[in-house]
């Protein structure tokens, strides 16, 4: 296997080396839309076992925790180790107009799905409108 010599990657891993950013949780890239009475956030977590999977929501935070492993290899030297492993972590402010309690998941080919729906009160509605002549012969017949 023929590998070419990469400045940029070289300069990356020794700058990871010097900073450490391995500790600190990594960004994992997300899309987000609202699709009729829900919002729905898919985030991309491939490789994340779905069990360290952690979704809380407090007051108006919701926060995902994912943790990906680096394998437990022995006898082997890496020759490129350009995928990440660590804690992710995202945290969304969610507003007064969704459900929190009915907040639902799942992970499906790496992608973590969240859908958070919109709460009853926060919904488009109607309101009939009464004519005032209306009003006026219900307060006569009672």
């Amino acid at each position: 296997m023929s590998m070419s010599f990469d400045p940029f990657s070289q300069l990356d891993r020794i700058a990871q080396s010097l900073f450490d950013t391995s500790r600190q949780p990594r960004l994992m890239p997300v899309d987000l839309f609202r699709e009729g009475d829900r919002y729905v956030l898919n985030a991309d977590l491939p490789g994340v076992d779905p069990g360290s999977v952690d979704i809380d929501v407090d007051g108006h935070l919701l926060t995902i925790r994912a943790q990906r492993s680096a394998g437990n290899r022995e006898n082997f030297r890496w020759l490129a180790q350009e995928r990440p492993f660590g804690s992710y972590m995202r945290q969304f402010t969610i507003g007064d107009d969704v459900d929190a309690e009915a907040i639902s998941a799942s992970y499906d080919n790496g992608v973590l799905s969240v859908v958070i729906p919109i709460a009853e009160r926060a919904k488009p509605r109607k309101i009939q409108v009464e004519s005032a002549a209306e009003n006026g012969r219900k307060a006569v017949a009672a």
